[in-house]
């Protein structure tokens, strides 16, 4: 009973200095956010809050599946409604648009994902699983519009989807090189060019909540 009381309290604490850190990397960056302040977010020492983690990379990379919990609960619809490209594309939208008020999650998003390209680093995993959930999630939605003539079938649904991704997490670079850059903006050209009809349906949608 012990054992088990004291595995809840360093769950919850890890949680707890996930949270903290997301505000401390949002704020500072990724090269400006040290181990030391989001230990003192959190009242630990850096060795106390390197007890939760194995190495800063892994505590890093766990800010980044954290955000994706908050955004996730933040941005897409709940499970109780039905699917659709419009809605698909107004997450994609409000998500993108939300990181560009945090530059320091989207440095370290960026700077792991070159740094995840090794297998062995600490955030390849996450990186993988990441990319596969997005692009199924998505997938069955793209699909279903496609059956219904709304989204173009001139390329396989998957491919779709990896070009979401794939402008989606590359306009992040172009954006923190040229900082006026829209990124919401070019994530919507790609959907009006892909079903413009579901691009208007989904801003009126959101206009409306």
């Amino acid at each position: 009973m012990v054992r088990r009381g004291s595995y809840a309290k360093g769950v919850a604490k890890r949680q707890e200095i996930l949270r903290a850190a997301l505000d401390v990397v949002a704020r500072e960056g990724y090269r400006g956010a040290s181990v030391r302040q989001i230990a003192d977010a959190v009242g630990l020492s850096q060795a106390g809050l390197l007890h939760y983690f194995d190495s800063k990379e892994e505590l890093f990379t766990e800010i980044l599946r954290t955000r994706d919990q908050v955004d996730q609960a933040a941005f897409e619809p709940p499970p109780s409604t039905s699917p659709s490209i419009a809605r698909l594309i107004d997450g994609y939208l409000r998500t993108v648009r939300h990181n560009a008020e945090v530059p320091g999650l989207v440095q370290l998003f960026s700077r792991l994902a070159v740094d995840g390209a090794d297998p062995q680093h600490p955030a390849h995993r996450y990186f993988v699983e990441r990319g596969t959930a997005l692009r199924s999630a998505s997938g069955e939605v793209v699909a279903q519009a496609q059956r219904e003539g709304i989204v173009t079938d001139a390329v396989p649904a998957e491919t779709i989807c990896r070009m979401l991704q794939a402008i989606s997490d590359g306009m992040q670079l172009q954006w923190m090189l040229e900082p006026e850059t829209d990124m919401a903006e070019v994530v919507r050209a790609l959907f009006l060019v892909l079903a413009p009809g579901a691009v208007d349906a989904g801003e009126a949608g959101d206009a409306a909540s």
